[in-house]
């Protein structure tokens, strides 16, 4: 295979290079499909710009996609590395949302377009499923290599490239192949006893035989240039298109029978190529009686299949969400985009008003002046969309003015589509979807949005189950670690707690901080196992036990030995880490005791810091009731800084924790940050960027002045 050359110099822009650019890695990997996504700049977000050998409408899901979401080109782009997912079983273990969408037997290849100033977005490449389950290395090197020239067009390009609403459909060139002569050809195929059509891969019919469409029941002026099952009343079922779909994607000879009315059984075969697909038609022998689909020529409009598998893709996306707030970022981020609305705002019906709960879309006094109104309010239909539980549909303003005429000069919106949130007949909310211009609901878009707002109405409803009790369980959490840390002269402190970023039950993370003189202080930090009812209360019996032991004068290694010996007393199943620090100001040194606790980090002087590795260990606390735990004394200079953590903040899943310390420790190395609260902001940004830890973080810094 060979690689990318630079732009032909009769593409004028760098929006035409990279159409070219991708096209040349369709074609030379042997890709079926190929797919090239830009990052936008504003938001955490990537947009598709460009793709090759899919229809446009099968993308409609994936036009605009987070770069939070767990997808091939995210991870690959979040990780800076090549992602292969060799076959649909493989996809469904690692991304089961996009195989939920795709399920095809294809492979995916996943890259990032890492340039020298930044990473500009991402391609993906299918193939077709007799693609071998492993890339070779040569296939790898190629792609990367043409990953990397794409890149480079980017970085010396004199402007940043466009972000098209729609991204470009770039043909690529099929292989040229003998054919016979038009005529010829066409004769040729007269003169079979079957029928034969070609439809591009947009689904539309291009060449059909007289025998086609006379099995078909229509002329062939009548079908060149439609969708088979947008033209025959009996093809008008979502499984005959998705049998098309299936052969687009997975590039795969496929074959189906359907029953033309009132019995007539066709066999159709299709053979998909880059270029389209020719399909051949034959007549069953046997006859089979009128059945319910056979029957059903006058039947009522269904979902198209592209609108299906966008419910299906947006239906997967919302069992992701957690909170309220994970809610609402993604109706804005996806649902909002699928429909053309430009607003969102989700209702609840609390104590007889309605509260907004969530918003998208509109500015903050707006929603303060229909916060809270009474259910019964002519401002909004909400209220009366709520108690009918039937949705409304307003194509314009003066539609909304008809019935409420304040709305629309409270919103500034032209079009609304309110729908209730019930579960069970049970009324949970109201989602209202609005629109800057006039919009008309057609039958396709109402039916889909009605769908969508059960799917809502359950992810509402536990979103909101988990708040509540993701509050109460911090509330517990916060009570039981300490309202405020005392003021002590010549120690600048600082300290935080972050709870894991899902989950509702309460950690067992502590921190302390005990002033005994005017020139000493003790520091404490731990960790009980698990996140519990049970690992809470053990927590505050452990700060309780060490308070009294501190008060009592006991040494650091008497404080740990003696609250070890409760621990076993007590016959708990959890076991807990600690690291307890005395610190005398005037001899300027640190007395360490640790029960098992991941060891600090000590910075001296800028460009300098270490982690205290030589701390010698005790066990953990509840092992041993007669364990020991040796005291290790370090200097503690002016103006250095001691950072006492959890596990929370360097345990990454699939990553060493002795790297991600590593890092860290160069991190706190290299900062200029001279205030504490800021310094920990950088060491938990630093380990993680997106801000979505997977357990409790406790962070305790003290510099001595």
């Amino acid at each position: 295979m060979s690689g990318i050359s630079g732009p032909p110099a009769c593409h004028k822009s760098l929006d035409d290079a990279l159409d070219v650019g991708l096209a040349d890695i369709v074609r030379h990997t042997g890709a079926s499909t190929g797919v090239l996504y830009l990052i936008e700049e504003e938001e955490p977000a990537m947009r598709l710009v460009a793709l090759c050998g899919l229809p446009l409408e099968f993308t409609a899901p994936w036009h605009r996609v987070s770069l939070t979401a767990s997808l091939p080109l995210t991870d690959a782009i979040r990780e800076d590395r090549f992602v292969w997912v060799g076959c649909q079983d493989d996809l469904a273990h690692r991304y089961p949302r996009t195989a939920a969408v795709l399920p095809y037997r294809i492979a995916f290849a996943a890259i990032p377009l890492t340039g020298v100033r930044r990473c500009w977005g991402g391609i993906v490449l299918m193939w077709p499923a007799d693609v071998p389950r492993e890339a070779t290395p040569r296939e790898r090197g190629y792609i990367t290599s043409s990953a990397r020239r794409l890149a480079r067009l980017l970085d010396d390009a004199p402007h940043p490239p466009t972000l098209p609403d729609r991204p470009h459909v770039v043909p690529v060139n099929a292989p040229v192949r003998p054919v016979l002569p038009g005529l010829a050809a066409a004769e040729y195929l007269e003169r079979l006893p079957e029928g034969a059509l070609s439809l591009d891969l947009e689904g539309r019919i291009t060449y059909i035989t007289t025998t086609a469409a006379r099995l078909l029941g229509r002329s062939a002026d009548q079908l060149l240039g439609t969708r088979p099952w947008q033209a025959l009343s009996w093809l008008d079922d979502p499984v005959y298109e998705d049998r098309y779909r299936t052969a687009v994607i997975s590039r795969a000879p496929l074959s189906f029978t359907a029953v033309r009315p009132p019995d007539h059984r066709l066999k159709f075969r299709f053979y998909p190529d880059v270029s389209g697909i020719s399909v051949r038609i034959t007549s069953h022998a046997e006859q089979t009686p009128p059945g319910p689909r056979e029957a059903t020529v006058h039947r009522a409009p269904v979902a198209r299949t592209g609108r299906m598998y966008q419910l299906t893709h947006l239906s997967a996306a919302l069992t992701e969400t957690v909170s309220v707030r994970d809610l609402v970022d993604l109706v804005a981020r996806e649902i909002l985009p699928a429909f053309g609305a430009q607003g969102l705002t989700l209702w609840a019906a609390e104590a007889g008003r309605l509260k907004v709960i969530g918003f998208h879309g509109y500015p903050a006094d707006a929603i303060a002046r229909i916060d809270g109104l009474p259910l019964h309010t002519d401002l909004t239909p909400a209220g009366q969309v709520l108690a009918s539980g039937t949705p409304a549909f307003f194509a314009s303003a003066a539609e909304m003015a008809a019935r409420h005429p304040e709305a629309p000069q409270i919103s500034g919106k032209q079009a609304w589509a309110i729908l209730p949130l019930t579960i069970r007949g049970r009324a949970v909310g109201c989602c209202v979807l609005s629109y800057d211009r006039p919009h008309t609901f057609t039958a396709d878009e109402r039916a889909v949005l009605t769908a969508l707002a059960g799917l809502i109405a359950q992810a509402l409803d536990r979103a909101r189950m988990y708040d509540a009790q993701q509050h109460l369980a911090h509330g517990l959490q916060k009570a039981l670690l300490p309202r405020a840390l005392p003021a002590v002269a010549g120690l600048d402190i600082a300290a935080r707690y972050l709870p894991a970023s899902h989950g509702i039950e309460v950690g067992g993370d502590f921190y302390d901080l005990l002033r005994l003189d005017d020139t000493s202080a003790v520091a404490v930090i731990g960790d009980v196992e698990g996140h519990s009812i049970a690992a809470a209360a053990l927590m505050g019996q452990v700060r309780t036990a060490i308070h009294a032991h501190v008060t009592a004068g006991a040494t650091p290694d008497q404080v740990l030995a003696r609250t070890n010996r409760l621990l076993a007393e007590l016959d708990s199943d959890l076991l807990v880490s600690c690291l307890y620090a005395h610190l005398d100001l005037a001899a300027r040194e640190i007395a360490l005791a640790s029960a098992g606790h991941v060891p600090p980090l000590l910075r001296l002087a800028r460009h300098h810091a270490r982690v205290l590795d030589d701390i010698e260990p005790g066990p953990l606390l509840g092992i041993d009731a007669l364990a020991h735990y040796p005291v290790t004394m370090v200097s503690l200079p002016a103006d250095a800084t001691l950072a006492l953590y959890t596990d929370g903040l360097v345990e990454v899943a699939g990553t060493d924790t002795t790297q991600v310390t590593a890092s860290l420790v160069g991190h706190l190395a290299g900062t200029d940050d001279t205030d504490l609260e800021g310094l920990i902001d950088g060491l938990v940004h630093h380990t993680w960027p997106t801000g979505r830890h997977t357990d409790d973080i406790a962070v305790l810094l003290l510099r001595a002045s």
